[in-house]
This record gives structure tokens, C-alpha cells and sequence, in this order.
């Protein structure tokens, strides 16, 4: 499966890559060792293809997919310095198909399928924390800087609504158990609004959206808006008290751009509402690691530094620039090499987040 599987303005771009730097995949030219002296974040990730753990053996996708790589990913996040990764269940999982325009739900689910699944994802990621590989975070104040030696943390989140089936009781259920973030909408178009690779069904957020976004506020949940279209990120951001991220995605090149990405109206309409977007390392126009540097770059040149985040979709992204959290260390050389100061490479590489974290929770 290939995926996704301002308030202060926008900053001049004064960062220029050094003479004789050169940044690549493996990546020769850049520092591979930068310590982490601020917890980084990743906004959007599926560290292992987590969302497989607990599938039976012989089940269908097991068989299509194969199994998790969950305890290798750990390990990654742990050697990459990364204080704070989503670990993202796919809500819609089980109806996925892929044809030669890309992913698409190829059915509809069978009544309470969506809900079970689902179950099965989280319990899964519970598990992790339960054990010890990894340290659940509910709270910003539960994130701990990687210099303490201490496990990764995990976020954990939804990808897609489709979880929910309409009710909304749900929203507070999976938050007592720890989930932190929902992002509204995926590959099916579900309940509570149109996404970005589909024509629009209901020309915006729905009825029932509206009512998720009102109960996503209420606890101190993040609203993710990755895979909505414009009109549902508008109603949204019309909606809601709280501001909201697009945890990956990055700027459109152009009139004829791929549909995941995002037009300067609509990241400038999450950032001046003191949202974050999560700068996403996919080959749909990326072709390398260096261009994924440039696009974080062009990014804050146009949103402002404050407003950039990381989001890998890590083990769930198509043909990725970014195939490890081991190169997190080389992202962080990346920027500062490009002429962003510590400061401003560390809110990028976790502090907006915390920061979005922190107002969510606390609003």
C-alpha cells in the first residue's frame, strides 16, 4: 500500500544553503550527527506499520501487506532522537484498494466493521506503551527530552473519522483511552466531509462534522485536516475554537499539482489561524532528500517558521525522500547547513507542535 498511508507573518527566507554543501539521501555532504537539545516531534507517522499489529495470520491483508516492523521502528525512533511520534491507526483500512488513479475505498464496510477494526488497531498500540517499547503521552508535559536516555513517546492517533460510524459518544471514548489527534477524513469519504482525492459529495464538512469538530474542542483534542479538501478546512477553521494542523502535506507546485497538496490560500489559512503543517517527504513531486530540505524552506518562507512542522507518514508514505526516523539527525544538519539557527530548526522539528499541543490541551 502506498500513502499517505499567520498570526505573526510570514519570515523572509535568509537561509542559503552553504557554498559546497550538498544534501542527498544518504546523505553525503550533510552532518549525520546533530544532538537533539529540544524533544522532536513527528506530527504524522505509522512507525513499523502499526496499524497491522494484532491481525491474524491468516488474515487477507496480512497476506498482502505482511506483518508489522513495530520493534524495529522503536529502535529507529530511539537512534533518530526523536522524543514524540504519532503512531497512526487507518480507520479505513479494511475497504482500501488500490487502482491505477492511486488509493480509493473499494467497498463499503459492513456494519460495525469500521468500529472493529479500529479496536483492534488501538488496543494494539496500548500494548506497546503497556510493555514498555514505547511511553504514551497525553499530555505535553509527558513529553521528555531524548537527552534523558529515556524510550520514544507515542501520539496516539487516527487517520480518518470512518472509526466513529456516526456516533458521537466515540470522539470521548478514544480519547479516555489516550488518543490525542483525529484526523477527520482519509480515502473514503466517510461521515463528516469531502477529501482531496475524490469530486465532493457534500461541498464542504457535514452536519455530523461539525458536531466532531464542537466535541474535538471540548476535550482538548487535535483536529488534523490532512486529506480534507479547501471547503472542509474553511468550515473548520470557521468552527472551531481551537487552532488545527495538516499533520502531511506540503505546498502545490503548480495548477496541475497532485491533489494531496496544498494551494498558498489553504496553508496560509492554517497558519494565520495558529495551526501547523506537517512538511510531508513524498515522492508525488519530491524526487529527493535535498528537495525535501528546499520544500520545508520554501514552506517557511511563505507561512512563517512558526508554522512548519515534520510529518514523515512514516512506513505508510509513497515512495518517500525520508525513509527512516534514523535520518532525523541528517534533516535537523539539513536545515541549520541551510542557514536556519537552532532556534528556528528546533521549532520545526518539534517545538510548533508542542506548542499547538500545549494551547489544544489547555484551551
Amino acid at each position: 500500500m502506498c500513502n499517505c498511508f499567520s498570526l505573526l507573518g510570514a519570515v523572509p527566507r535568509a537561509a542559503v544553503r552553504a557554498e559546497g554543501t550538498d544534501v542527498a539521501g544518504g546523505h553525503a555532504g550533510v552532518r549525520n550527527e546533530l544532538p537533539s537539545t529540544s524533544p522532536w516531534v513527528d506530527v504524522h507517522a505509522h512507525p513499523g506499520r502499526c496499524f497491522l499489529r494484532g491481525v491474524s495470520e491468516d488474515d487477507a491483508i496480512r497476506a498482502a501487506l505482511g506483518p508489522d516492523d513495530t520493534e524495529r521502528a522503536v529502535e529507529d525512533l530511539h537512534a533518530g532522537q526523536v522524543a514524540l511520534s504519532s503512531f497512526s491507526t487507518v480507520a479505513d483500512l479494511r475497504v482500501l484498494s488500490v487502482d491505477a488513479n492511486g488509493i480509493k475505498a473499494g467497498r463499503e464496510f459492513q456494519p460495525g466493521e469500521a468500529w472493529s477494526d479500529h479496536q483492534r488497531q488501538l488496543a494494539a498500540l496500548l500494548d506497546l506503551a503497556a510493555d514498555g517499547s514505547v511511553r504514551l503521552v497525553r499530555t505535553p508535559g509527558d513529553v521528555k527530552d531524548p537527552s534523558a536516555r529515556d524510550i520514544p513517546g507515542m501520539l496516539v492517533t487516527c487517520e480518518g473519522g470512518d472509526f466513529l460510524e456516526g456516533r458521537l459518544s466515540r470522539v470521548e471514548e478514544v480519547w479516555d483511552r489516550g488518543v490525542r489527534s483525529i484526523t477527520l477524513v482519509h480515502y473514503r469519504v466517510n461521515e463528516l466531509g469531502d477529501i482531496q482525492t475524490e469530486s465532493p459529495r457534500y461541498d464542504g464538512l457535514t452536519d455530523t462534522g461539525f458536531e466532531v469538530v464542537s466535541e474535538m474542542n471540548r476535550l482538548g483534542m487535535i483536529i488534523d485536516l490532512a486529506h480534507a479538501t479547501w471547503a472542509v478546512t474553511r468550515d473548520v477553521l470557521d468552527r472551531s475554537s481551537h487552532p488545527v494542523m495538516i499533520s502531511h502535506s506540503h505546498l502545490a507546485q503548480g495548477e496541475d499539482s497532485h491533489p494531496r497538496l496544498l494551494s498558498k490560500e489553504h496553508a496560509l489559512a492554517v497558519a494565520r489561524s495558529g495551526g501547523i503543517i506537517g512538511a510531508w517527504p513524498a515522492g508525488v513531486e519530491l524526487k529527493s532528500f535535498d528537495d525535501y530540505l528546499e520544500e520545508i524552506l520554501r514552506m517557511i518562507e511563505l507561512l512563517g517558521v512558526a508554522y512548519v512542522s515534520i510529518g514523515t507518514d512514516m512506513d505508510a508514505n509513497y515512495q518517500p525522500v525520508l525513509t527512516s526516523h534514523r535520518e532525523m539527525p541528517s534533516l535537523a544538519a539539513g536545515l541549520r547547513d541551510r542557514g536556519l539557527s537552532e532556534s528556528e530548526m528546533n521549532l520545526v522539528m518539534g517545538g510548533n507542535f508542542l506548542r499547538l499541543f500545549g494551547v489544544v490541551s489547555n484551551a
